[in-house]
């Protein structure tokens, strides 16, 4: 047993350590993904007569095993093995004999990656779309309970109209919403099933597609078996493009709550078990949480501009560049649903203090009201704002919650 194309030879330890990468330690989070794979390549397999039942059991007794000991964190990878995909076919080989050597039959590393990659792609969709409307709901909630609280609206920063804390996380909220719509938009790309493709030209034997792909949860096979591998990175950058806007949001949400719970604003509050604290002064209560999400954020569309940059210019069929979408799209999902995590928290927990919201309602903030007033008694638009521009400091208080 070693590497699954290994023919006679040893690789040079340099070329060996380049190559793979640490492929072999990624794919700790594919274990999962290429199990359930295999799993429906063997119940093909056996329907089409290339293993039997004895075999399949077997086969299948060795996945579950493999399962139990990844849940466990005990599966172990190896740099000889180079992936998961390598160990998990050395493992059944050990545990299933001959049936072992069988389940590569119809498939190349190339359709076996792809499909492994596909099945961590929609999970990761899924625990996204979660996420997102889960947090969608806490700002919904957040806008409920507070839609009348007064807060002003700002425009360059500066007070510009009165606005409400309803109004402000509803619109977070409405902005959660359209970016798991696209996010969901990209939900087509990623249901297609590309085993079966091998190397991406496929193979003399009557696989059975279609069973494969309905036993993987997936509506329909990805057809051509050339696009089906070398759309490994573009269904990824896809994703992740969907997660960039998603983070984006979430970024210009934290720089909003790192900014009004200042001392000078007060507008909120940040519960102290999500704070942090500084090594010196100890009167020092920071929002670090809330300061990496928006550097996490930049790291999100880093990842995706990433695959992309590898996509640029990649001849046709497969090519070993393909292997670099693989790390930046499994960072760049796992921190934007962290990132998601994180956001919820905090707005379930945030502290809103309307008696210093209505501190910020000065006289000036309703400069608009008092030019909408004066056109209401037959002025016109432009001659009532250079009315009130040139009397601003006489406008007189008003009742915010009025």
């Amino acid at each position: 047993m070693g590497k699954l194309w290994q023919k006679g030879y040893d690789l040079d330890s340099l070329v060996e350590e380049f190559t793979v990468g640490n492929d072999y330690i990624l794919d700790q989070h594919l274990v999962r993904a290429d199990c359930a794979a295999s799993t429906a390549h063997a119940v093909m397999l056996n329907s089409i007569g290339i293993l039997t039942d004895t075999e399949l059991v077997a086969v299948k007794d060795g996945l579950v095993s493999i399962l139990r000991e990844s849940a466990d964190g005990l599966f172990a990878i190896s740099r000889e093995d180079e992936d998961c995909h390598t160990a998990i076919e050395n493992r059944l080989i050990r545990s299933a004999g001959e049936a072992g050597k069988k389940i590569h039959t119809g498939r190349s590393r190339n359709d076996q990656v792809a499909a492994a990659v596909r099945i961590h792609d929609r999970a990761m969709l899924f625990a996204c779309i979660e996420a997102g409307l889960g947090l969608a709901e806490g700002l919904i909630e957040l806008a409920g309970t507070n839609e009348f609280v007064p807060l002003p609206g700002r425009t360059h920063l500066q007070k510009a109209m009165p606005s409400s804390v309803g109004l402000w996380a509803g619109a977070f909220a409405e902005e959660v919403l359209d970016g798991l719509v696209q996010l969901w938009g990209t939900y087509r790309l990623v249901d297609q099933c590309p085993l079966g493709a091998a190397a991406g030209y496929g193979v003399p034997i009557p696989l059975d597609r279609e069973l494969t792909a309905r036993l993987l949860g997936f509506s329909r096979v990805q057809n051509n078996v050339s696009y089906a591998v070398s759309s490994r990175g573009l269904v990824e950058a896809h994703l992740l493009d969907g997660l960039d806007h998603i983070c984006i949001m979430l970024s210009r949400l934290a720089q909003d709550l790192i900014l009004f719970s200042l001392p000078e604003f007060g507008y909120f509050g940040l519960p102290d078990r999500l704070c942090t604290g500084s090594s010196i002064m100890p009167q020092k209560k920071n929002p670090d949480a809330l300061e990496l999400v928006r550097a996490k954020s930049a790291s999100v569309s880093s990842h995706a501009a990433r695959i992309k940059a590898v996509l640029h210019a990649l001849p046709s069929g497969y090519n070993r560049d393909l292997q670099e979408t693989k790390e930046p799209f499994i960072a760049g999902s796992h921190t934007a649903l962290q990132c998601i995590a994180v956001m919820d928290l905090t707005v379930r927990s945030l502290e809103v203090h309307p008696e210093n919201t209505v501190k910020g309602f000065t006289p000036d903030i309703y400069a608009t009201d008092a030019a909408i007033e004066l056109v209401s008694g037959g002025m016109s638009f432009r001659e009532a704002y250079r009315e009130v521009a040139a009397r601003i400091e006489e406008l007189g208080d008003r009742d915010p919650v009025a």
